[in-house]
């Protein structure tokens, strides 16, 4: 089996490149290596060492900076998202297109289903509903599109990294509270991917996360908790709720954006993890426990 990623650098990809199955044959490519969003360089790489399965986990994944350069998250979001599935399409591969929850506007008070209507808030989200739609497009027996939400790993910036410095930093945060998902671990989405890539007859739209449910201010309590017990934290700090219209940040985020992962579970096998669990687990991973 042999399995190119893009995105190597990124927290996905990483997590993905130290977990493959025994075996299997992971290629990890990065903007240096591979530029999505050109499509000659796309095309001849493909041709050059033609890949089983694609997993594209490169993104424009600043969700607020897309706001004012949203041409820019487009080229790799969307023209990127095509560019490899016209690639993939020419070579016989399937493709595994990593997407996320900013393509609801989050005004729904249960879970997404996978069929259900989009409508982003904002241009990163935007630009990845468009990438979706050309994946489905181009490869709609061939391709997987597999939606997550609030990914952090013990690899690279996200919001646990974020906060685990802050807290060593400051004697005080504030944290918005009015912002309900379900963190999940990248270790959690790197197995369904390996899961889906096992199973070549799926196609279609899924989602993937940890299970439960939180508000970004109660997972930043839980991840200094949990942190202060493993020994990644040598004090705890007064964290302090406050509102998305307060903390004003430059691009609009869903207010509740969990996702229904039942198809994914049923379809796969899998039984997922609760966020507390995993949040454990990789905390108690850097910690060296």
């Amino acid at each position: 089996m042999k399995v190119l990623v893009t995105g190597a650098r990124g927290q996905l990809g990483q997590t993905l490149l130290a977990n493959a199955p025994p075996g299997w044959t992971l290629l990890g490519l990065d903007r240096p290596q591979l530029d999505i969003s050109d499509a000659e360089q796309v095309r001849s790489r493909m041709e050059l060492e033609p890949p089983d399965v694609i997993v594209n986990a490169a993104a424009y994944s600043a969700v607020d900076l897309a706001e004012s350069n949203e041409t820019d998250a487009r080229q790799v979001n969307a023209d990127g998202a095509q560019n490899l599935a016209r690639a993939a399409h020419t070579v016989g591969a399937r493709l595994i297109h990593l997407s996320t929850d900013f393509v609801f506007d989050g005004y729904a008070t249960s879970p997404y289903t996978p069929d259900a209507d989009t409508h982003p808030l904002g241009a990163y989200g935007r630009t990845k509903t468009e990438g979706e739609q050309h994946v489905r497009e181009i490869l709609p027996n061939h391709a997987v599109v597999l939606r997550t939400a609030w990914l952090y790993s013990e690899y690279g910036g996200n919001f646990v990294s974020t906060m685990l410095r802050l807290m060593a930093e400051r004697n005080e945060l504030m944290v918005v509270d009015d912002q309900v998902g379900s963190p999940t671990w990248a270790r959690s989405v790197a197995d369904a991917i390996f899961a889906f890539i096992a199973r070549p007859d799926l196609a279609g739209t899924y989602h993937w996360t940890d299970a439960g449910q939180t508000s970004w201010y109660d997972f930043a309590r839980v991840i200094q908790q949990e942190a202060f017990e493993v020994g990644l934290l040598d004090k705890t700090i007064d964290i302090r709720p406050v509102s998305s219209d307060e903390y004003q940040a430059a691009a609009n985020r869903p207010a509740y954006s969990v996702l229904d992962c039942s198809s994914t579970a049923t379809d796969l096998g899998l039984e997922q993890v609760s966020w507390q669990e995993s949040l454990r687990a990789m905390l108690e991973a850097s910690a060296g426990q």
